[in-house]
């Protein structure tokens, strides 16, 4: 039977077939209920797939009489013997010649076989009645003109199609549409709005080999449908019973339905997990606050409890030059309105949203499918996500304040679109670099001298933690708690400007653990300063070379620590997005965290390698004595193999304790890889352990150690290791390693004369800094 008209009869047993033979109609009982139900399911297909269920909350009962399916002129029911109505479609004209008719997509339509327009005109279709599946062409969302939403409800479970718990819905029409998925009233996962191309925040969403996401939306009409790609394939998307959303195939191979795309994968799908202004990383997962923002309570996001969200560093001034600030590679946040019936430029929309002091935040995308429309946000920015590759843009109101001066970027998704500038801010010496840095799209933080001064105690000598040839570094404290260090540059320091651009674009371009983090940094008031994450442990050499202090270096904790440095090294040399040398590896620039864990610091003499390039000359040697390469010191020849070299050095002041530069034995005149040297060639390496950790250490890893050092130390760069190789080594101790070959610079290395660009040599702490500079 293909259609039902109004002399026929239809009753349990009997089934409705589409005419391609796809789908039927008829009465079923699910799983393992005795309830009787109305539906459409896939014919051929088993165990039996419903699709569609008319009457899911009146189920007819065990014990009543079968039940039939009739048709009349206000439209058909589902009764009993007993006359009792059990579920029924009513309309609202009289149909002269109904016909309930089951299309081969899966869709039962009510149309009058007698009207003029019989063959198109449907009065009544179960596609705009969805239960828990959507079928190809059928429009999940918004008639605009009745007023109908059509949405998916999971079934309670297997054998109670019922209502469920879970929705899953385009959102109201008067928001940018989005995709939802509810448990009663709350939401549970979202994904958009529609950004023109896919829902922002959605990887799953996109077109695949299997079938194509559509999105219409007009005056009439706000909806989210599908199409397959090849039209002999069966797939359905369904709310499933436990709050996830699934896309399957029917796989003819094994006769059965596999998934293709599941939504609600990770934690980062959780609605709104982070707070306001958090966004969440997949990676983790783990929430982080947007930059210019900071954890409402650290407590709470101390113990992983996130969903408290980050509260602004500054409070927003509408009437006192509040600002726009520019992040990218987001997922974008709910609670977002389209803003007039016409395309407006990202100027246009920037201006709409600085006249409403409520206005939070704007962007522009292609919502209708015009070239572009200004979306704005009113309330707090919530449920956001890291997607640096797909993600949307978002330009966020911030206070004057927080855009400072510099104008520098915060973040690899925060950029600065608006930036306040006094008068006294264009006469300054350093606005040219700043226009520079901005030129080459920097991704560089920013911050007031005010705030860095407040969080100091105006530099005080009590908050002051080292001091070095370019300048001081302090500790301060922010408003919010949150602990940092600050490197001021002195004016009469070896950095210059050139050096301090340098050392910020490097670090805010680099993401590891074991490289130090940069938070921050201010140009203002002639001033040069960088702040970076605060440890408290400081620098190794505090600990290395301290009689005391080194009594905590275990064995174990040295290795780690070498280990440490040796993966942010090849971090540097080959993992990042760039390659760079660092050219000024010691002991003061590596820092330590709570647990003595190694981080690599000090990027102001690094340089970027591009490509396939591994090696440079220079005419300015820059670096510190005890730790240079023989071919960088003499020469300015630099590449990876010297800071390998450096790497070397500084493996063997861990294991001993002691400074190459300056060390001393009353037997020979050797520095301290000349001494090892000696030790491994006589047959001794164990002598050079420092004293205080004999008692910890593993021989075996200790010897290892000392050959992988002396490795890195060889006079040819040619036959020192890679990093990649110095770190198999370290780690494998089955790995067959080649005996080393004489050190470079194994006695003491004294600079004769006047050899640096400023007449005088530079000292920190622990060692001699020196910058040597040929004439052209």
């Amino acid at each position: 039977m293909y259609t039902l008209r109004a002399n026929q009869v239809f009753t349990t047993g009997q089934t409705l077939v589409s005419s391609g033979q796809r789908f039927e109609l008829g009465f079923f009982n699910p799983g393992t209920s005795k309830n009787s139900f109305l539906g459409v399911w896939y014919k051929n297909i088993l165990p039996l797939t419903v699709v569609w269920v008319a009457n899911r909350n009146n189920p007819i009962i065990p014990g009543s009489s079968p039940a039939s399916l009739s048709l009349g002129p206000s439209g058909f029911s589902i009764s009993t013997n007993e006359s009792l109505i059990v579920w029924s479609v009513n309309v609202s004209v009289v149909l002269n010649s109904p016909i309930l008719q089951l299309l081969d997509n899966g869709n039962l339509i009510l149309r009058d076989e007698s009207a003029a327009d019989a063959e198109g005109y449907v009065i009544w279709q179960s596609f705009d009645y969805i239960t828990d599946t959507l079928l190809p062409e059928m429009k999940l969302g918004w008639n605009l003109v009745t007023g109908l939403n059509r949405n998916m409800t999971s079934w309670v479970s297997s054998s109670d199609p019922s209502t469920g718990e879970f929705t899953f819905s385009v959102d109201r029409p008067d928001q940018a549409p989005q995709l939802v998925v509810r448990k009663g009233s709350e939401k549970l996962n979202r994904w958009g709005p529609w950004d023109g191309v896919r829902f922002s925040g959605s990887e799953e969403l996109q077109p695949n080999p299997v079938w194509t996401p559509i999105f219409n939306i007009s005056s009439e009409e706000v909806y989210y449908t599908f199409q397959d790609i090849d039209k002999s394939t069966l797939t359905r998307f369904v709310m499933n019973q436990d709050g996830s959303a699934e896309y399957f195939t029917w796989r003819a191979s094994n006769n059965q339905w596999g998934g293709v795309v599941t939504l609600k994968q990770s934690s980062c799908d959780g609605y709104g997990i982070c707070g306001p202004y958090g966004s969440c990383d997949s990676k983790g997962p783990s929430c982080e606050c947007l930059k210019g923002f900071a954890p409402k309570s650290p407590q709470e996001w101390q113990i992983l409890t996130w969903t408290g969200g980050c509260v602004r560093r500054w409070d927003l001034d509408c009437k006192n030059a509040d600002g726009f600030v520019r992040y990218k590679g987001l997922k974008l946040p709910d609670n977002s309105f389209l803003f007039a019936n016409r395309s407006l430029s990202l100027k246009e929309c920037e201006a709409e949203c600085l006249k409403n002091c409520s206005c939070m935040a704007y962007t522009r995308i292609d919502v209708l499918a015009r070239g572009g429309d200004c979306v704005m946000w009113f309330d707090e920015l919530v449920d956001m996500r890291n997607y640096p590759d797909e993600g949307d843009e978002i330009y966020i109101r911030m206070a004057r304040k927080e855009l400072g001066i510099c104008e520098l970027l915060l973040h690899p998704s925060y950029q600065i679109a608006f930036v306040y500038a006094s008068s006294e801010s264009r006469e300054n010496p350093y606005q040219v670099h700043r226009e520079e840095m901005q030129e080459e799209d920097l991704e560089l933080p920013i911050w007031d001298f005010d705030t860095i001064s407040t969080a100091t105690e105006e530099f005080s000598i009590a908050n002051k933690i080292g001091e070095g040839g370019f300048g001081s570094v302090y500790k301060g404290v922010l408003p919010s708690g949150q602990e940092i260090a600050v490197k001021r540059l002195s004016v009469h320091s070896g950095q210059g400007l050139q050096e301090f651009k340098n050392e910020v674009v490097l670090i805010a371009k680099l993401q590891h653990r074991n490289l130090v983090k940069l938070l921050g940094c201010c140009i203002e008031r002639e001033e040069k300063m960088l702040i970076y994450e605060y440890l408290p442990n400081k620098s190794l050499d505090r600990f290395l070379f301290d009689r005391r202090r080194k009594e905590v270096l275990t064995w174990r904790k040295r290795f780690d620590i070498v280990m440490g440095i040796a993966r942010g090294l090849l971090y540097l040399h080959q993992d990042s997005r760039l390659r760079i040398i660092h050219r000024d590896l010691k002991a003061s620039n590596i820092l330590l965290d709570s647990e003595m864990k190694s981080k690599i610091s000090d990027f102001g003499t690094a340089r970027i390698f591009g490509g396939e390039q591994t090696e440079q000359m220079t005419r300015r040697v820059i670096g510190t004595y005890g730790y240079m390469s023989p071919e960088y010191a003499m020469s300015g020849h630099f590449s990876v193999k010297s800071d390998v070299f450096s790497f070397g050095v500084l493996v063997l002041e861990i294991i001993s304790g002691r400074k190459n530069s300056g060390f001393h034995h009353p037997e020979h005149d050797l520095n301290l890889l000349g001494h090892a040297w000696n030790l491994w060639n006589e047959g001794n390496p164990l002598q050079l352990l420092d004293a205080h950790i004999e008692k910890s250490s593993s021989v075996n890893e200790v010897t290892r150690c000392i050959q992988v050092a002396l490795l890195c130390v060889q006079q040819r760069m040619d036959d020192r290791p890679t990093m990649t190789t110095v770190l198999l080594m370290l780690s494998n101790e089955n790995y067959l390693m080649p005996q080393p070959k004489e050190p470079g610079f194994i006695t003491e290395l004294l600079p004769m004369g006047d050899t640096s660009s400023s007449g005088k040599y530079l000292h920190t702490a622990n060692d001699l800094t020196v910058t040597i500079q040929d004439g052209r």
